[in-house]
């Protein structure tokens, strides 16, 4: 038998013995593991567990074995764009909406919520977050405490995130591991979310989450995401760097460097390129009215005026449609007129100036708004600021804050609606500024310029500038945990992406444009490591570091694909640039956000992963509702409205699956609509971060037929009594990308016991069972037995009665099928549940 977790150990012992480091700093963490810490994992395949995930971050090249990410969320069961419908509790107890459960060990990485369009992101009305956890409740509190840190450590930013932090989301990515069961509930229905977990073989190096471990260490070192390299420091770290003007047509190599050893760092500073000056997001409240309602309200002015002049705030994606007439004291003074509309939510502010015969003379004048135009919204109204023109300088006399929140100053003021549709906060950035021209010149740079390493020979690396560094669309901060960009004008790009090489690395910048750079100043830093040879060789579990870019038009009723690949890996994350257009017939001009991102593994039909949109893919929500952010694992970096390039509606964003990566043992498809059914027009580019190897580690060694009598001869396929249940055949279609193919199938359903006999190749580190089955009916349940011992309970919460067809899998514990080329399976249905439907089933045995 190859002993892959040898290897593995070794491999990983190795990494911490020679460790990593930053350029820019000592990165330690500045308080030491508490005492509650997890013990070190890297004795099992699983590679890190609970905080050591974050603590060991030097081992994400580490591809582990019997380990599955998936996800329970809030999709539209038919395939739609109705998510969060009444229906998205897996079922209902007295204690409310249970959202995620699982039988077995594993750990939850990712939980993220919305709610409440009228004030996004405010989870207040969702009740009770409780996590239970091998049958101990670890979190029992209100959702919105949970999500503004009120629980304390470890539950504070940047493992757990409030609206204001991730932009109309709500999120905790406390590790939570679980040896036996884990089951997530909300007091009431939870609309829109998903729960990311991962999915263990068996508990071995698996301890439950205690959520008196404050992991301060780890919380500090967050906390300084995009500041420093969030790896173990190295020792003897090596430094490469290069200094030179880059030709239209041409590259520089930054480093040429001879293994075995890790690339640690890479480090990029160009002058030439810069960014606009992006305003912050501005929240304000307000109230809006419709005709024929209308408000009114007092202010202070000059009595030595010789004219006044009222600013109004505007959220000008509705601008053209609110349309009103003043009158000061009773005598018309003027109109709010159209304004150009934007295709987003935008500030701008209006200004009407007031006749000077109405205001000259007098102290305070009484304002009186008519709305006119307003027929799909309502006449908005947030701020105003009142100037007098005294002399030849405008003065600043009166401000009026309108809104629920700003009962002193509607008080103030004696303000008063009339016939009001609407109340509540919106969260705006004004509209970018800066010199075009140099702008589009760093926004081609960034396009243009290409970052290309090469490992052992072989092209791992090749993706455009902007978008490897996450952001691009144009300069803008990025603070991610593995790479950042620093605006200033003598900032640096960095990744501290680890990257193993055996025998030689090479970094390039290609200048694919038609643009001479000035300078471009480059640093990469890197360490020897003797056993990366071994981690990387035939027998060893490291992958090699690969960015995978691609860029094109978006292809209606087919999900863009970050990666599309086989072989063994893990993906740990995406960039991700969006150009949109707009869908013709439709009000909705940013309606690419509504594609749900679907996730195939090792050539499963149904998705492991199956989200509720784009923006909620990057744990935002609401197209981002208040605005850019960047976090340490997810960000909106920019949003561009006919602007800076942007023909119409323009969106980059990033999201590293760290705790959540996605491991695959044979293949991955990695898709996202664009378009709540994959309709929106538009060009995509994304840049793909993940650690493979060219061969797959996985092969299907044997698969019963059920239903077939030859297949279910061969393989002994028996009930309890006999017959296992009447063969039936189903019509039906997958979930995710391919679900306009109908897929005609026979199956059996039984709530009796079940036998039948599989092989597998003996040399296997790990044997899965993939089921294929009718999944109209929830809650499918079935204890597993291997040759009489038990290996645990199979359990499929999620059930779909309009796309019926499924495909699941359930790992056997290693240490029942080690050396085993035979093995005898029984199912034991659950007594007093559904009963157990299978149509296939495949044996995945991984090397």
């Amino acid at each position: 038998m190859r002993a892959k977790s040898l290897v593995t150990a070794g491999a990983l012992v190795a990494l911490t013995v020679t460790g990593l480091t930053g350029v820019t700093g000592d990165v330690t963490a500045d308080a030491e593991p508490t005492a509650g810490a997890e013990p070190a994992s890297a004795s099992t395949a699983k590679g890190p567990i609970g905080w050591d995930v974050y603590r060991r971050l030097d081992l994400l090249p580490v591809l582990p074995t019997g380990v599955r990410t998936l996800q329970f969320s809030s999709y539209d069961r038919t395939g739609g764009n109705a998510d969060a419908v009444a229906g998205s509790c897996l079922r209902t107890t007295a204690d409310g909406c249970v959202i995620a459960e699982a039988s077995g060990a594993g750990e939850v990485q990712s939980i993220w919520f919305t709610r409440d369009l009228a004030d996004p992101g405010n989870v207040t009305s969702l009740g009770r977050l409780v996590i239970e956890l091998d049958g101990r409740v670890v979190v029992d509190a209100p959702a919105q405490d949970v999500v503004d840190g009120e629980l304390g450590a470890p539950f504070v930013y940047p493992l757990v995130a409030n609206r204001d932090q991730s932009s109309g989301g709500v999120s905790v990515r406390v590790p939570m591991p679980f040896r036996e069961s884990m089951r997530i509930t909300t007091t009431e229905n939870a609309q829109f979310y998903h729960v990311t977990y991962r999915a263990f073989a068996d508990a071995e190096g698996v301890r439950t989450f205690d959520p008196a471990d404050r992991a301060e260490d780890v919380i500090a070192m967050l906390r300084r995401a995009g500041t420093a390299d969030p790896k173990p420091p190295a020792e003897h770290p090596l430094t490469a760097s290069h200094s030179a003007t880059l030709p239209a047509g041409g590259s520089i190599e930054l480093g040429r460097l001879r293994g075995p050893g890790v690339i640690d760092e890479l480090a990029l500073r160009i002058p030439q390129i810069v960014g606009p000056d992006r305003s912050p997001t501005v929240r304000d409240d307000g109230r809006g009215f419709r005709k024929p309602g209308h408000s009114q309200f007092t202010v202070a002015i000059d009595a030595r005026n010789t004219g006044v002049r009222l600013t109004r705030r505007v959220n000008t994606f509705w601008a053209a449609t609110q349309v009103a007439d003043v009158s000061v004291d009773g005598v018309p003074a003027g109109s709010w007129p159209h304004l150009p509309s934007t295709n987003a939510p935008r500030w701008t502010d209006a200004t009407l100036e007031l006749p000077a015969a109405l205001t000259a003379g007098r102290s305070s004048v009484t304002v009186h708004t008519d709305a006119v135009d307003s027929i799909f919204g309502s006449f908005e109204e947030f701020h105003y600021w009142v100037d007098s023109r005294v002399g030849d300088e405008w003065v600043r006399t009166d401000v009026v804050d309108i809104g629920p929140e700003a009962a002193e100053s509607e008080a103030a003021h004696g303000y008063a609606i009339e016939g009001q549709l609407w109340a509540g906060a919106q969260w705006n950035p004004y509209p970018p500024t800066g010199e075009p021209e140099p702008i589009a010149t760093s926004d081609a740079l960034l396009r243009d310029l290409r970052v290309r390493v090469s490992v052992d020979g072989a092209t791992t690396v090749d993706a455009p500038l902007g978008e490897f560094f996450g952001t691009g669309l144009g300069e803008y901060p990025v603070r991610s945990l593995f790479f950042a960009v620093d605006t200033a004008p003598d900032g640096w790009y960095r990744s501290w992406w680890p990257m193993p090489f055996v025998r030689s690395a090479r970094v390039e910048l290609v200048n694919t444009s038609d643009l001479d750079v000035e300078l471009v100043d480059g640093a990469v830093r890197w360490h020897r490591n003797a056993r990366t040879a071994i981690g990387l060789g035939p027998r060893g579990d490291l992958g090699t570091f690969r960015a995978t870019a691609l860029a094109g038009a978006t292809v209606e009723h087919r999900d863009w694909r970050f990666l599309d690949t086989r072989g063994q890996g893990r993906f740990v994350g995406v960039s991700h640039t969006m150009l949109g257009e707009q869908l013709p017939g439709s009000i909705n001009s940013r309606g690419y956000l509504e594609g749900d991102e679907r996730v195939h593994v090792d050539g499963a039909a149904s998705p492991q992963l199956h989200g509720t949109g784009t923006e909620d893919f990057y744990e935002g929500a609401w197209y981002f509702a208040t605005g850019p952010f960047s976090n340490p694992f997810t960000g909106n970096t920019a949003a561009e409205v006919q602007e800076l390039g942007c023909a119409w509606l323009c969106d980059s964003a990033y999201r590293l699956m760290i705790g959540d990566a996605v491991p695959f043992s044979a293949a991955l498809r990695f898709g996202i609509e664009h378009g709540g059914a994959n309709e929106w027009p538009g060009s995509y580019g994304s840049t793909a971060f993940w650690y493979g190897r060219e061969l797959p580690a996985a092969t299907v060694t044997d698969s019963v037929d059920v239903g077939d009598p030859a297949s279910e001869a061969a393989h002994g396929y028996t009930g309890a009594a006999g017959e296992p249940g009447a063969v039936t055949t189903l019509t039906a279609v997958f979930e995710g990308d391919d679900d306009d193919v109908e897929v005609t199938d026979h199956g059996r359903a039984t709530t009796d016991p079940v036998h039948f006999t599989v092989h597998t190749d003996r040399h296997h580190a790990l044997v899965e069972l993939r089921r294929r089955f009718d999944r109209a009916v929830s809650y499918q349940s079935a204890d597993v037995y291997v040759d009489g011992r038990w290996a645990g309970r199979w359990l499929a919460p999620n059930g779909n009665p309009h796309q019926r067809w499924a495909e699941d899998t359930f790992a056997l514990p290693p240490a029942l099928t080690r050396g085993r080329s035979e093995l005898e399976v029984r199912l034991e249905p659950a007594p007093g549940g559904p009963a157990w439907h299978a149509a296939r089933y495949d044996v995945l045995s991984t090397a």
